[in-house]
């Protein structure tokens, strides 16, 4: 089992809300990228994903092995209605077989059809956060204040922006199998030198414009218990502040987890909440996932002895959406 001294790190972090509020401000100005891309620009760090890089990510397709990084979109998912009001996705038919025996269709030569609906909140399965999603003192991504997201939608950093700027060179970052353990427990957090440790113990080499999974083991432990419990909003463990030091300093162009915010909960600094969110999504324009299914990631990168991958998930081009559902899909 990886050895951590966790005691040492937390001391780094501040212990009251003054000092966290502080410290979170100091990051998001540190690692702010307003303006390093023009100021119309609504992409962010996916700028980092060049022709050459998405060329070099293409040789990593070898075995021809696919894996989904998708959960199921069905009424089985993990919403409770506990966050912001979010359900699992409602699906019904629009025409089906007993439409088609009754004679619904009778009118149309030879053919029979079936046609289906879904609502659902955007964000209540694998899903990517928009950068309008999130704002730090007012301001999201670029410096666009609360008027450009009104009732009929973000005017502007909306999830159709970046509908081609999710495929490149996808790193699993398997903290789980690196620290020897099933899944982390809630509350358990992960930073920049545990991410930097594993990045070297599985031999992965990270490059600017990577998409970076980072694996906690949640899904794994939900389904043991055969129940999502409090999964949806309640404490997981995930990302601390500090590891905002190595996403930023590597130029990463996106991450995910398998945990409903990517962050550790409760959040390792006092008083503050989803501090990475203000750090890399609003100031630094990261690109952030959440619950992803990585468990059978996990396993064709053990089988292909590597962690890395030719990485596809775009959104859907929903106008003006603050988040959409996806497929993640890593190619060996």
């Amino acid at each position: 089992m990886q050895l951590r001294d966790d005691v040492n790190r937390q001391a780094k972090l501040p212990t009251s809300e003054e000092e966290s509020i502080a410290f979170v401000d100091d990051l998001c100005l540190r690692y702010r990228n307003w303006g390093r891309w023009g100021a119309d620009d609504q992409r962010g760090t996916l700028n980092l994903i060049t022709p050459e890089a998405l060329i070099f990510a293409a040789t990593l397709i070898q075995s021809g092995r696919v894996v989904s990084c998708g959960l199921p979109f069905d009424s089985d998912g993990p919403q409770s209605g506990g966050f912001g009001g979010r359900t699992n996705p409602v699906h019904w038919m629009l025409q089906d077989g007993g439409d088609i025996a009754l004679g619904a269709q009778d009118n149309i030569a030879l053919l029979r059809y079936t046609d289906d609906a879904v609502s659902m909140p955007l964000q209540c399965g694998t899903q990517w956060d928009a950068l309008a999603h999130i704002f730090y003192r007012g301001k999201m991504y670029n410096g666009h204040g609360l008027e450009r997201v009104t009732s009929a939608g973000a005017t502007v950093n909306s999830i159709d922006q970046i509908a081609d700027g999710v495929v490149g060179r996808g790193v699993l970052l398997d903290i789980p199998r690196h620290r020897g353990v099933r899944w982390l427990e809630a509350g358990e957090s992960i930073d920049d030198v545990e991410l930097a440790e594993c990045a070297a113990a599985q031999g992965v080499e990270i490059r600017s414009g990577d998409i970076v999974l980072v694996r906690t083991g949640q899904i794994a432990q939900v389904r043991s218990t055969g129940s999502w419990g409090q999964y949806d909003s309640g404490p997981a463990p995930g990302l601390g502040t500090a590891a905002a030091h190595w996403f930023a300093s590597n130029e990463i162009a996106a991450l995910a987890t398998d945990t409903w915010g990517a962050e550790v909960q409760p959040n390792d600094i006092p008083g503050v909440f989803q501090p990475l969110h203000l750090i890399l999504l609003a100031n630094a324009g990261m690109t952030i996932g959440e619950i992803f299914d990585l468990e059978g990631l996990s396993a064709a990168c053990q089988g292909e002895g590597r962690y890395d991958f030719f990485f596809t998930a775009p959104p859907l081009p929903i106008t003006g959406a603050v988040g959409s559902p996806i497929n993640p899909l890593a190619i060996f």
